[in-house]
């Protein structure tokens, strides 16, 4: 039998090591070629690792939680041949022949892939599946509902779960136990790996290093309310529909021009801040595998419609967990903003080595005092946070006065001076 090594791929981008967020084999199992093998993550980004052959799993890597450097060993695989102890290249290698050994619940399904959605997401409730194979958002979206992914049978390649088969499965009448009213014991301890450990690091370090201060400022948002609700009448129906952000998106494109010390990076090592003409702006979107910061590079070359198109995009690849390295790095500042659940004021930290973010706050209908009389106006509070080591308090003020400005008599969006 021979023998092949995966090593841990280079990824790219100057990546020299990874964190094991989750194996998807074991030792023992049987595997398909481009079976994804574990989901490891970047200073960045999860990425999944497929194996680029079939064979048996004879030993594997770290546990989950575990950093590892590109190159070591991920997976240590059988197969059929006469070449033995061979380390494997990353180029593709012919497909050999399975052990003929009983296929574990977690190989391909019996139906193929392109069958009907109908048949291939049935629910098979009295056999659960040893481990499902599940991406890390459809295992999170499984926690967050309380259903067993044991219970259901996956659609995707080699019986990937996907969202797709979760869907089906609440849909078709499937759900967790009803316990309301029971009562509740014990304690469930968790590892923080992934995604969520790179947050807490990165939070703590922006807290402990930088001297955050925060600004609020009120904002009367009811002439670009009007605004907006004028163009999706005309034109979302061609060119989509637009919220508020990327309005406010465009005010921050205009206020950089004035206040260039804002879409900045600090390099506190080499003692040098670097001004940038582009504005990359990342935006703070949440995830069901955490927090991530997908990229608007060039926000400064877009329109209104084409920014909400790129928000959109961007969002949608973050929360799917498709987003390319490349869209979750590079900002110069940060908006972040809750929606609906905005509240009136917030305190961001900032996404370090940024100098600055802006924090959008729910719209509020609140009264307003105007000609002798109060009348009521949609209101919003922006809460940002700057570093009081580049930024001063009057700069920060007037920087975020200018976007109320711009964003109270809207037409000045659009105005080139």
């Amino acid at each position: 039998m021979v023998k092949k090594i995966i090593k841990m791929p280079d990824i790219g981008e100057g990546v020299a090591e990874v964190e094991i967020v989750e194996w998807h084999v074991k030792v023992g199992d049987v595997i398909m070629e481009d079976q994804v093998l574990a989901a490891v993550m970047t200073d960045k980004a999860t990425v999944e690792v497929p194996s680029p052959v079939a064979g048996i799993i004879l030993q594997t890597g770290p546990e989950a939680g575990t950093v590892m450097a590109v190159g070591a060993m991920l997976v240590e695989i059988e197969l059929e041949g006469t070449v033995t102890n061979d380390v494997l290249p990353h180029q593709a290698a012919p497909i050999p022949s399975l052990p003929e050994k009983p296929t574990p619940a977690r190989a391909m399904p019996e139906q193929p892939v392109f069958a009907p959605v109908q048949q291939a997401q049935s629910i098979s409730p009295t056999i659960p599946h040893d481990k499902p194979l599940a991406s890390p958002a459809v295992r999170a979206l499984a926690r967050e509902l309380g259903i067993d992914l044991s219970h259901i049978q996956g659609s995707g390649p080699a019986g990937r779960i996907t969202r797709d088969d979760l869907d089906h499965f609440t849909a078709s009448g499937g759900s967790a136990q009803n316990t309301t009213y029971q009562r509740r014991d014990g304690t469930e301890q968790i590892k923080i790996t992934g995604l969520r450990r790179k947050i807490a690091e990165r939070m703590a370090k922006s807290s402990r290093e930088v001297a955050h201060f925060s600004y609020v400022e009120e904002v009367d948002v009811t002439d670009l309310e009007i605004l907006r609700s004028t163009l999706n009448t005309s034109h979302a129906e061609r060119r989509g529909k637009l919220t508020v952000l990327p309005f406010i998106l465009r005010a921050l494109v205009v206020a950089l021009r004035d206040f260039p010390q804002m879409n900045a990076l600090y390099d506190e090592e080499a003692q040098t801040l670097t001004r940038h003409q582009a504005a990359h702006i990342g935006m703070a979107t949440q995830t069901q595998s955490g927090l991530m910061v997908p990229v608007l590079h060039h926000a400064e070359a877009m329109d209104i419609w084409a920014i909400a198109a790129e928000i959109s995009r961007l969002a949608a690849a973050s929360r799917e967990g498709v987003a390319k390295r490349e869209e979750l790095s590079g900002s110069t500042i940060t908006v972040t903003s809750l929606g609906d659940l905005g509240g009136l004021v917030s305190t961001p930290v900032i996404n370090q080595p940024e100098v600055a973010i802006i924090g959008i706050n729910r719209i509020a209908i609140r009264p307003q005092w105007q000609h002798n009389q109060f009348v009521p106006r949609k209101m919003m509070n922006l809460s940002s946070s700057f570093d009081h080591r580049m930024v001063d308090g009057y700069e920060a003020a007037a920087f975020i006065r200018r976007i109320r400005q711009l964003l109270e008599v809207p037409a000045t969006l659009f105005i080139e001076v």
